[in-house]
């Protein structure tokens, strides 16, 4: 897996939710406005701040953390 070097939790930003470098952009937010049909160019021009690399991490990074988890049927 390529390095996360991009995503930074801290406590005393949104939460300790993951964010990019440190700013107020957190990982869902950039998740949900892809899965929301919005193309990485269009994050990008939302979020001027962004780069390219903080989008393809943060897609990266949701990947790695919802792998990582077992869900069971609601009926389990």
């Amino acid at each position: 897996m390529q390095p996360l070097d991009r995503i930074t939790r801290d406590p005393n930003v949104m939460g300790g939710r993951a964010c990019i470098r440190g700013m107020r952009v957190t990982v869902a937010m950039i998740v949900g406005q892809i899965g929301a049909g919005y193309s990485i160019d269009q994050v990008l021009a939302e979020y001027p701040y962004l780069e390219r690399e903080d989008v393809l991490q943060a897609l990266r990074y949701a990947a790695w953390r919802t792998a990582e988890r077992d869900v069971l049927p609601a009926d389990a």
